[in-house]
């Protein structure tokens, strides 16, 4: 690393000190950052000759104290750069290259006592990311954030891709509309009403010159998430802190550092779902062995539940108290899911199969009122119902080579959770559990916290801490989105944190391009549990009476493509046993994706429209394609020069059969092989609400 140092004296404050100016590595991108007349901070943004930002303001406003947002001189600026290459221990690539130019501005504020402010700034060829730093100073030790002034001017109405900004809920389904036109209104809430223009990060821009600008955060720890108030007069964009149960955002104690503010920018889409700047600029992992952690597939009793072919509660009663409950003497009602014959059903499946794992949802005592009554005591995660054997599911799933994956949901109780996790975790060691999935539905306790705020992202940070700790590895469920701290926690798989595949089941359903969005929205942070893989399309065979004109708004096709589309290194076939029985011939491909990688193509890309994608699995020369499309139908056309030359291999392709359509007719697929190689061209029609599905294996000779 290459450093260099200003030290500022007071007097010898001049303009051309205070406008500092910083190339990225490749001189793709320019930051120019200098003080107002007034003192205050701000930045801009260029690509090459096209302003990517305006002059954007910068500051910190304080409870309590005067804000650092003015009367702000420069005292020192120190620049560097940086340039290594670093190994994941999962992911998109086999390996990552971390290179930026730094600046950092220390800012010191003459009327309050020389109070310093520290603004960092790391510029990549393919964005910037800063955050504000608070050093250690005798004027300035414990301190309440009430909120930021970072401010994202864009230069025109550019279209944006976005959802409301619900402090408790990421489950929407995506708005597409002009900077001028966000307004959530009139859509019903899941938990939080926002404020008209208040809107979600990651957000999606583009702009009539064709320039996308992606806009979130990384590394957030110890400080609630970003939200973006939206100016549709101006198109500015203001920082917005969820707010903790007292109003304020942030409690904090220097020397302490806000997450990093990232913008992610090119004029071709597939460079935004290639960028790494935000897992970059996450800290490298403190676990000292990392072997344990495994990418794996696995099926689960839980899609039937959503059917409403089975239940996750034991008896149809109420009014449950966890303490002094007899369960044994509960009537049963016949139909809960996670008994042990029927779990065993599963383990069955995966093993013959070859998935790694079961979850098993509903396993545990306390379903019958456990959700939306605010009720602290729900669950103990230790005690199964009376027709769930514990013991003897440990038994057969190890007999069948099978890890069973543990549930544990919340209802959104931390408190009773973080008190009973020791226990919880000690638990899943005796039987043999080494994954957990946490669900956080419903209202927080602590009452008046939200999801989205500093001591749920303290609780989400501390689980994957102490699950790391045990070596478990966790997908959580209801939580904040993410924002690449899977590097730090590579035990921490995946979140759910967006509207998944369970909504085609109990709702109006995700729209087609739904999952076109997704990756330039909400796994710009990270890997999303999306829970891929449903067959039996339309849903009134398992349960006619409440399935009634219920189907999942894809075709069958789509939804292996979405394997690879939708990236996580735990994905569930999530579908049940006998609906895959009904199409082997398609299951195939399940049953061969990876779900680790050495290498990524994004080979055509457009939010709202379209994605294709194709991976090369981790260790070997087999590649996989993942194509898919919104309600229109379209070909795409793909060039495999990716692939290794004076190779041959053999694709199947699987594609929407003649006539598919997401509504009319989505389950009508067709699959066909032929040899391919480097050279090969092939032309895929994926149907309205479709996609196309590809594996690549080099032919043995």
């Amino acid at each position: 690393m290459k450093r260099l140092s200003f030290l500022l004296l007071a007097g010898l404050l001049g303009s051309a000190v205070q406008a500092q100016t910083v190339h990225s590595p490749g001189n793709k991108l320019t930051l120019s950052f200098q003080l107002s007349p007034a003192g205050e901070p701000t930045y801009q943004l260029r690509l090459g000759g096209r302003a990517v930002l305006k002059p954007s303001r910068l500051g910190m406003l304080l409870q309590g104290l005067p804000a650092l947002d003015k009367g702000l001189a420069v005292a020192q600026v120190d620049s560097s750069q940086h340039d290594d290459t670093w190994t994941p221990v999962w992911g998109e690539v086999k390996q990552i290259r971390n290179r930026y130019k730094e600046l950092a501005v220390t800012l010191r504020q003459p009327s309050a006592d020389g109070r310093r402010l520290v603004v960092r700034f790391r510029l990549y060829d393919d964005g910037l990311g800063f955050r504000y730093e608070f050093p250690q100073q005798p004027n300035l030790q414990y301190f309440t954030v009430q909120e930021e002034k970072t401010e994202f001017n864009l230069p025109a109405n550019h279209k944006a891709f976005w959802i409301p900004g619900d402090y408790d809920s990421n489950e929407y389904t995506y708005s597409t509309t002009r900077l001028s036109e966000v307004n959530s209104a009139s859509i019903e809430p899941i938990q939080q009403k926002s404020a008209p223009q208040r809107i979600q990060t990651p957000l999606m821009l583009k702009s009539d010159e064709g320039l996308y600008v992606n806009i979130h955060e990384a590394a957030l720890v110890n400080y609630p998430a970003m939200m973006l108030d939206v100016n549709p007069q101006t198109f500015g964009l203001r920082s917005h802190l969820v707010p903790s149960a007292t109003g304020a955002a942030a409690y904090l104690q220097a020397p302490e550092h806000t997450p990093w503010r990232t913008i992610i920018v090119s004029d071709k889409a597939p460079e935004v779902l290639a960028s790494k700047l935000i897992l970059n600029l996450n800290e490298p992992t403190k676990f000292p062995t990392t072997d344990w952690i495994k990418p794996q597939k696995f099926v689960g009793v839980w899609w039937e539940m959503h059917v409403n072919k089975a239940s996750w509660n034991y008896a149809d009663t109420s009014n449950i108290k966890l303490s002094g409950t007899d369960w044994s003497k509960l009537k049963p009602n016949g139909h809960h899911g996670a008994n042990t014959a029927n779990v065993k059903r599963y383990i069955d499946f995966a093993a013959k199969h070859g998935l790694q794992s079961v979850l098993v949802e509903g396993w545990n005592v306390g379903w019958e009122d456990w959700a939306n009554n605010w009720k602290e005591e729900v669950f103990d995660f230790v005690t199964p119902y009376p027709d769930f054997n514990v013991q003897e599911l440990q038994a057969y799933a190890a007999s069948k080579g099978v890890k069973l994956i543990m549930h544990h949901e919340t209802s959104s109780s931390v408190t009773n959770y973080e008190r009973r996790q020791d226990a919880a975790y000690r638990f899943m060691k005796q039987y043999g559990y080494d994954a957990v999935k946490t669900g956080y539905v419903g209202r927080i306790i602590p009452r008046g916290e939200h999801h989205d705020g500093q001591w749920m992202v303290n609780h989400y940070n501390r689980t994957a801490q102490k699950t790391g700790e045990n070596q478990i590895m966790v997908d959580m469920h209801e939580s904040v989105r993410p924002t690449g701290l899977h590097r730090t926690y590579p035990n921490w798989l995946a979140s759910e944190a967006a509207r998944g595949n369970e909504f085609n089941a109990w709702s109006t359903g995700n729209p087609p391009e739904h999952e076109t969005i997704l990756p330039f929205t909400r796994l710009m942070g990270g890997p999303m549990d999306y829970t891929p893989g449903i067959f039996q399309i339309k849903l009134e065979g398992w349960n006619p009476q409440r399935n009634q004109g219920k189907q999942v708004h894809t075709t069958l096709a789509k939804q292996l493509a979405l394997y690879v589309t939708l990236y996580s290194p735990v994905q569930m076939a999530a579908d049940l046993p006998e609906a895959y029985e009904q199409h082997p011939d398609a299951f195939q491909f399940i049953k061969d994706v990876a779900v680790d990688w050495d290498d990524t193509r994004i080979l055509a890309a457009e939010p709202g429209d379209y994605l294709t994608t194709a991976r090369k699995a981790k260790g070997t020369e087999e590649w996989y394609v993942g194509a898919i499309t919104d309600e229109n139908a379209r070909t795409q056309t793909i060039k495999l020069d990716f692939l290794t030359p004076g190779t041959t291999y053999e694709a199947t392709i699987y594609a929407d059969g003649k006539g598919a359509s997401w509504d009319k007719n989505p389950m009508a697929y067709q699959i066909r092989k032929q040899k391919v190689d480097r050279k090969t061209t092939l032309k895929l029609a994926l149907a309205a609400g479709g996609g196309a599905a590809i594996s690549i294996k080099p032919v043995r000779k």
